[in-house]
């Protein structure tokens, strides 16, 4: 059930991430809250610095630590945090 929620909770997240302009990819929620998804799924990362939007539901974010990860809901609906 703990998994279940997890998951809903990333979904929201990238939900609310796709409505950010495209200009605001810098901006510190948008940071705040793709760190907030790449440690949910237990990646290591410390913390987003950078990110750029790829389209919908699809960015690609840059960790203090060198970690590159491409951040995005899957053709099953799940969320995946592929390193680059």
């Amino acid at each position: 059930m703990k998994n279940r929620i997890s998951t809903w909770a990333i979904v929201s997240l990238l939900t609310t991430l796709s409505s950010v302009p495209a200009q605001a990819a810098e901006d510190a929620a948008l940071l705040k809250d793709l760190t907030s998804v790449i440690a949910l799924l237990g990646l290591p990362c410390g913390q987003v610095v950078s990110a750029r939007r790829l389209k919908d539901d699809d960015h690609v974010a840059t960790c203090r630590d060198g970690n590159r990860y491409r951040v995005f809901i899957n053709a099953e609906g799940k969320v995946v945090a592929q390193k680059q």
